[in-house]
């Protein structure tokens, strides 16, 4: 009878055993299938997002439109002006704009607003494409994409007639009101430039042109052909000898992180209009219009 039950107590402890066995053997069965299933996920999620960043080329061709944004107040770059008894944008950034979207497949839409705005426009998704001769800094790229560069340009500074003689060097300008676009790169250029500058930003460049003219200010700090767009139409206004190192290399289109062949496009349309000479003869026809 002791060997019969020590025989039962042995077999219920050897199912017990495998009991727990399986019982384990299950619960880890069940954690390597939930983390292959949130790793497959995390994949799909990812691929989600990658086509989600990658799409915006499609995302212009569904539209119809590509959404250029731009600030009309920097000729020869982008401005206004009457044709036929009616205002309208032009300039040489609206001439490469018009032929990105031919190239597309698609119409050209501005959307203008003030300069600081623009790229807060482009990150948010309400444009496709920003265009206002602008630079691409360092601190930009970390919150935006550029295109090739696709004009160079200097820095010049407008003065009064009556203070041609007075500036000879970048020192002279040392503690005078100089105007500048707020945000712009001619804002930074003048921080670190010109020694104790007072710096007057304003989001108009219209405006910065008029109190130079009227006496408020003492300079502005504009890109070399705006500059001599300005010069033509206020005979008050002549360029100052003294030119700011634009080390940023030029002008180029900023668009929204993750669109890799957007940006390709954009760069196929700018490297053609360079090799058939066409963006230098938008800019002598944007002067032109400057004249009129």
């Amino acid at each position: 009878m002791k060997k019969f039950l020590s025989l039962i107590v042995a077999i219920g402890i050897s199912f017990s055993l495998v009991a727990c066995g399986d019982s384990n053997s299950n619960n880890s069965t069940s954690t390597e299938d939930v983390s292959n299933s949130q790793t497959t996920q995390n994949k799909q999620d990812n691929s989600e997002n990658n086509t989600q960043a990658n799409n915006g080329l499609d995302k212009i061709s569904e539209k119809g439109y590509i959404a250029v944004a731009t600030s009309p107040d920097y000729p020869p770059y982008e401005f206004k002006t009457i044709e036929n008894g009616k205002e309208k944008t032009v300039g040489f950034d609206i001439d490469i704009a018009n032929e990105i979207a031919k190239d597309l497949g698609v119409e050209l839409k501005l959307v203008e607003m003030g300069f600081d705005g623009l790229l807060l426009e482009l990150e948010n998704g309400n444009v496709d494409l920003v265009m206002s001769g602008i630079s691409p800094t360092p601190k930009r790229q970390e919150t935006v994409d550029f295109s090739d560069i696709y004009y160079n340009a200097t820095q010049s500074i407008i003065i009064n007639t009556d203070d041609v003689d007075k500036y000879n060097d970048i020192e002279s300008f040392s503690g005078k009101k100089i105007g500048v676009q707020l945000t712009s790169i001619q804002e930074q250029m003048a921080k670190e430039q010109i020694p104790n500058a007072n710096l007057v930003s304003l989001d108009k460049l219209p405006q910065i042109i008029l109190d130079l003219n009227n006496g408020n200010i003492d300079a502005a700090i504009v890109e070399t052909p705006v500059a001599e767009g300005y010069v033509k139409q206020f005979p008050n206004l002549a360029l100052s000898k003294v030119t700011l190192v634009d080390e940023t290399g030029g002008s180029a289109i900023a668009i929204k992180k993750g669109n890799p062949e957007l940006i390709e496009a954009v760069n196929k349309t700018i490297k053609r209009l360079q090799d058939d000479g066409l963006i230098e003869e938008f800019v002598i026809n944007a002067n032109k219009l400057i004249e009129k």
